[in-house]
C-alpha cells in the first residue's frame, strides 16, 4: 500500500478544520473574536493551521486558514493570529506529537461548568466517553499570554482527550480533526447535561467498572470520527463555500 499522498492529508485537515467552525458558528459556540482550533501540517510537524483572529467562524473557509509555525509566524495565508491562542495550542502541539487537533472555545456550558473546578462525572452513557481521559486546569490567572501558562495547561491535559480550564472552557485534543471536533461537541454537552441534571437532583453515578468499559466503546479514536461524520456531511451541504 503506498502512504497517502501529504497534499492530500493536507486538504482533507484544512476541509474538516474550516467545517469544524462553521459548524460551531452554527451551535453558537464562538464568542466574538474569541476561540480557536488548530491543525497540524502533515509536511512541516511543527507547524499548524489555524482560523484567523477575528474572522467570524461562519464565514472561514479552506482558502481563509493561517499556517503558523513554533515561533508565531504566518507561514502561509493572510492575517493575523489569536495570541492567546497561539500560546495555548503551541504548547499542546509541542507537548503531544500525537494530537492532530486541538479546540478551544468559549461554549456557554463548558465555561458555566469551569466554574466549578471539577471534572465531569460519568452520570451518562455519553459521559463516561471522557470517564478517566479529561484534566482539570485548576487554576486562572487571566488571559494566556504567557508561554509558561500555555505549558502548564498542557501539562495538566497530560495523555488525555480533554481538559477543563477552571473559569475559562474546555480544550479538546485528537489524532484527527474529526476526533477533537467531536470531543469538544460531546463535552459541551455532557456539561449541559450534568448542570441540568445537579439542578434538578443529585444524580446517580455510573460505577467504575460500568463507566471504563463504556469509555473503551465510545470513547475511542475510531467512534470519535464516525460522530463527527454526519456532522461533517451536513456542514459540507449546508456550506459548500467552505472548500473555496
Amino acid at each position: 500500500m503506498f502512504p497517502p499522498d501529504t497534499a492530500a492529508v493536507r486538504r482533507q485537515r484544512m476541509e474538516q478544520l474550516a467545517a469544524t467552525l462553521r459548524l460551531f458558528a452554527e451551535l453558537g459556540y464562538d464568542e466574538g473574536a474569541g476561540g480557536h482550533i488548530t491543525a497540524r501540517d502533515p509536511e512541516q510537524p511543527d507547524c499548524f493551521w489555524i482560523n484567523p483572529f477575528g474572522m467570524y467562524f461562519g464565514h472561514v473557509r479552506v482558502s481563509d486558514l493561517l499556517l503558523v509555525d513554533a515561533d508565531g509566524k504566518v507561514l502561509g495565508g493572510k492575517g493575523r493570529i489569536n495570541p492567546a491562542g497561539f500560546v495555548i495550542h503551541s504548547a499542546v502541539h509541542a507537548a503531544r506529537p500525537d494530537v492532530i487537533c486541538a479546540v478551544h472555545t468559549h461554549s456557554v456550558y463548558g465555561r458555566a461548568f469551569s466554574t466549578l473546578g471539577r471534572l465531569l462525572d460519568p452520570i451518562t452513557q455519553d459521559a463516561c466517553a471522557f470517564y478517566g481521559d479529561h484534566a482539570l486546569f485548576d487554576d486562572y490567572t487571566g488571559v494566556v499570554l504567557d508561554s509558561e501558562e500555555g505549558k502548564r495547561i498542557a501539562t495538566a491535559l497530560g495523555a488525555g482527550k480533554a481538559a477543563i480550564l477552571r473559569n475559562h472552557g474546555l480544550l479538546t485534543v485528537g489524532g484527527s480533526v474529526a476526533e477533537a471536533a467531536w470531543w469538544f461537541v460531546a463535552m459541551e454537552r455532557s456539561c449541559q447535561v450534568q448542570l441540568v441534571a445537579e439542578a434538578a437532583g443529585k444524580p446517580i453515578l455510573i460505577d467504575h467498572e460500568d463507566a471504563e468499559r463504556t469509555r473503551e466503546v465510545i470513547g475511542s479514536p475510531g467512534i470519535g470520527r464516525y460522530n463527527f461524520k454526519p456532522l461533517y456531511e451536513g456542514v459540507l451541504r449546508r456550506h459548500p463555500d467552505l472548500l473555496d
